[in-house]
């Protein structure tokens, strides 16, 4: 048994909507964000670090060439010839829409590229946008609006210094959704001041909304951040890996089948990753939560 047959993974989503593998191609398209540029802030959230989604720093090269980069990589390891761009680091609708729909458009012009993921923040998302990325959708592509939410408690938000509250998450999910745009939601466990019980209340609100994906990963310390200088001061204990793959297992049983679980663990590369060391193991990860949740299953036991 493998995790895919007691989760509605991504993976699943994309084999059966178009019968053979599909894969993400990450794409840095050199956005900032409004909490790093003084517009809502300086210095971005507590815990972001963006070397831990672009290991290679920043890229500056053209949509074109980092997916042909990228389909190489990927045709290697798994033979998939089909992919969805991924608009991954910072905030990928933060500009002015001629420019976003030419980004956009660059990678849906390439023929094995079959839809687009857009990373943003909740409050980064102008009706411009949303009607540009449901007029994709209309002519067939596949298109998921990722927000990062991370928790649904405005004074965790505060706290991480993330420049938004669950309200702008609410107006755009919902705004999303009026428009039949695929929204996909990232929460975290483990942020400062939470429990089990704050992560279960997020998911919660989120499902409650209506979200159509989710995205799950521990927070981890890595270097460049103000989360490290706490961490290294005592002021921040990460959580052990039984206490985050018990919390993975319950959000899974928690969420409705028909909602895609596009992530359940995140990792970052060892030479940034600070701590805990166990977030550079996603498969360790990964298959841990497979084991508890068929462990829960055998025995019966559901979540409270």
């Amino acid at each position: 048994m493998t995790l895919a047959d007691q989760v509605n993974t991504f993976g699943q989503y994309l084999l059966h909507r178009y019968g053979e593998r599909v894969h993400k191609i990450a794409i840095d398209a050199a956005f900032t964000c409004p909490n790093r540029d003084g517009t809502k802030g300086i210095g971005g959230c507590t815990f972001c670090n963006n070397v831990s989604f672009s290991p290679n720093g920043r890229q500056s090269k053209p949509i074109a060439t980092q997916i042909e980069a990228g389909r190489k990589v990927i045709r290697k390891r798994t033979g998939a010839r089909k992919y969805i761009a991924y608009f991954q680091a910072y905030t990928n609708t933060y500009d002015e829409i001629g420019r976003l729909k030419r980004l956009y458009d660059d990678a849906l012009a390439e023929a094995d590229i079959v839809g687009l993921s857009i990373g943003t923040r909740p409050d980064c998302v102008p009706t411009a946008v949303l009607e540009l990325l449901a007029g994709y959708q209309n002519e067939g592509a596949e298109i998921w609006l990722e927000l990062g939410l991370q928790s649904a408690f405005d004074d965790t938000l505060q706290r991480v210094n993330r420049g938004h509250g669950f309200a702008e998450y609410r107006k755009t999910l919902l705004a999303a959704r009026q428009l039949g745009i695929k929204v996909c939601t990232h929460l975290i466990a483990g942020l400062p001041g939470e429990s089990a019980h704050h992560c279960h209340e997020s998911l919660h609100r989120v499902l409650e909304l209506g979200t159509d994906g989710l995205k799950l990963h521990p927070l981890h310390v890595v270097k460049g951040t103000q989360l490290a200088n706490t961490w290294r001061a005592g002021g921040y204990q990460p959580m052990a890996m039984d206490e985050y793959v018990s919390i993975a297992a319950d959000l899974v049983e928690m969420t409705p089948p028909d909602v895609v679980w596009h992530r359940l663990t995140g990792t970052a590369t060892r030479d940034i990753l600070l701590a805990p060391a166990w977030c550079a193991e996603k498969w360790r990860v990964l298959n841990a939560i497979e084991q508890e949740l068929r462990q829960r299953r055998s025995s019966g036991r559901q979540v409270a």
